[in-house]
């Protein structure tokens, strides 16, 4: 019963992020126009939007690897780019959805997680990216966003200023942090313990997409080279399982 209360507790929160950031669009779009506007892009929302993407590859690698054709993966990845954590949202609602009572009673982040969860005996039969791969693009977007950061601070100051905070770069950092829920659910259900759970919280929301990246990174390197990619969506201990 704890297991189900945790996967509607879940989806419950993403309905509600969802339509909190589908809000926090429209607002803005009839207040402040149309973002498509060259006096919006200014240094720091360049950054916030670089910061934005690299999140966005990670998911959408992650959507990639969940979706069973080429079509749905590409359709959800554009929903992605275009419409941020409204559409990371519906996926994740979308996939707490399919689940069947039992897999929300077993274990419900499992098999969201995962395309086709080996605990009903079922294997991964798509080829995916390799470890190696991954963990040179997210140690390189990792070095991207760092060398943005610090580029933004030392060319344009500080940006904890007032007049930064337009109204779109408002909800552009709503949509960031929706995003990053996203992924601070994962390194919650990841991290074998509260106290590292929280610091690498604290990191996601502090250094955003850095964080991101030194963490996947991280884990890739806690599994072989030879093995499959998506090992590192689960627990230590539900990876032979996986297999």
């Amino acid at each position: 019963m704890a297991k189900i209360s945790v996967a509607t507790a879940l989806r419950t929160l993403f309905t509600v992020g969802g339509l909190l950031m589908l809000a926090t669009l429209l607002y803005t779009l009839f207040t402040d126009g149309l973002p498509f506007r060259k006096e919006l892009l200014t240094p720091w929302m360049g950054a916030t939007l670089v910061d934005f993407y690299i999140n966005v590859v990670a998911l959408g690698i992650w959507v990639a690897y969940k979706e069973s054709n080429l079509i749905s993966s590409i359709l959800w990845i554009i929903l992605l780019v275009c419409l941020g954590s409204i559409a990371t949202s519906a996926y994740i609602v979308v996939q707490f959805l399919k689940l069947s009572s039992q897999e929300s009673s077993q274990d419900p982040m499992y098999y969201v997680l995962l395309r086709h969860p080996n605990k009903n005996g079922t294997a991964p039969q798509r080829k995916h990216f390799s470890v190696m791969t991954l963990r040179i693009l997210f140690s390189i977007l990792g070095v991207v966003m760092l060398g943005t950061l610090v580029y933004t601070l030392v060319t344009d100051g500080s940006p904890f200023r007032m007049e930064l905070f337009t109204p779109w770069l408002i909800a552009t950092l709503i949509d960031f942090y929706i995003n990053v829920v996203a992924l601070a659910v994962w390194v919650a259900y990841k991290e074998s313990s509260w106290v590292s759970a929280v610091v690498w919280i604290i990191l996601l929301i502090c250094f955003g997409s850095i964080t991101t990246c030194f963490y996947i990174a991280w884990q890739l390197f806690q599994i072989s080279a030879q093995d499959p990619a998506y090992l590192v969506l689960v627990h230590h201990g539900d990876r032979q399982a996986s297999i």
